[in-house]
């Protein structure tokens, strides 16, 4: 489960001065030192009860505004500092069960009942009230491929808890696994959000806890989109690019990607079959289960 950090430091700091500390020595979780100094800001931060109140509100009062600057705000993520390098700081809201807008939009929409890992560390502090509930699992991912039904004998179950107001936990990329679940009443965490240059390249997944198998890869990039948009519109280069991508790019979710467009230009179940024969030799193990899961599909 995720690595719970002890900081008790009663100091209070804004969110530029906590977004200053971040920015001049940066967030790496891989290092002890640095992992511990931006959970000590994160604690500062937090211990600031007013500051989240009055920037929801000053960002209602000024909403009719054309010039207030981008802030990514949604029906749960609060973005309160953009990304600066290495970071990011968001808040997200958790409502409870009896809350309309879950009743009205299911809990999927707060990714509750979603076992799923990180392809990214980060730092989550319970800012207000008790607190969302989770399911705690821990999963080796190199012994994972990443096609869907493969199974995951490494998943175990560590323990259920919640984020209580004042706990801060590490979420380890690739290591801890988490089932979300409503809070009993409406509360609040603040995230310090790691990025790096390769993140978008490691694949997130969502799990089936009950037969303990890879439910599906949640990280897809904008690459995937644009290059089904791309052979969809059928020019030469961009067929020529799907076949190289589909045999050689590192990435095997991309090379899945690029069958997954060549197969779409064609509605007869022969040649797709034929197409995918070809991705089952192509030299990836997500590849190869993959195709052999489309071709199932095609026998009536």
């Amino acid at each position: 489960m995720p690595r719970e950090l002890t900081i008790a430091d009663p100091a209070t700091a804004s969110l530029d001065e906590c977004t200053d500390a971040l920015c001049a020595e940066g967030f790496d979780p891989r290092d002890e030192g640095s992992l511990i100094h931006a959970a000590t800001w994160l604690r500062r931060l937090g211990n600031d009860r007013a500051f989240l109140g009055d920037l929801l509100i000053e960002e209602l009062a000024c909403r009719h505004r054309d010039n207030m600057p981008g802030s990514a705000y949604g029906p749960q993520v609060v973005m309160l500092v953009p990304p600066q390098g290495e970071f990011f700081i968001r808040a997200n809201i958790w409502p409870s069960q009896d809350e309309h807008m879950v009743r009205a939009s299911g809990g999927a929409a707060f990714v509750y009942d979603l076992p799923h890992d990180h392809n990214f560390d980060f730092l989550t502090l319970g800012y207000f009230g008790p607190g969302y509930w989770s399911d705690y699992y821990e999963v080796d991912y190199e012994q994972i491929v990443g096609w869907r039904g493969e199974p995951a004998p490494s998943l175990r179950f560590v323990e259920r808890s919640r984020l209580a107001e004042g706990r801060i936990l590490h979420y380890r990329a690739h290591r801890d696994v988490h089932a979300q679940h409503p809070a009993d009443s409406l509360s609040v965490s603040l995230n310090v959000m790691h990025t790096g240059a390769g993140q978008g390249w490691m694949d997130q997944y969502r799990f089936d806890l009950d037969q303990r198998r890879v439910g599906a890869i949640l990280s897809p990039g904008p690459t995937e989109a644009l290059l089904k948009v791309a052979v969809g519109l059928g020019g030469d280069e961009a067929l020529d690019l799907a076949h190289r991508f589909a045999r050689h790019h590192p990435s095997d979710r991309l090379r899945l990607t690029a069958w997954d467009a060549l197969a779409a230009r064609t509605s007869v179940p022969a040649d797709k079959d034929a197409l995918w024969r070809m991705a089952e030799a192509s030299g990836s193990r997500l590849v190869e289960a993959e195709a052999r899961a489309r071709r199932a599909e095609l026998t009536p």
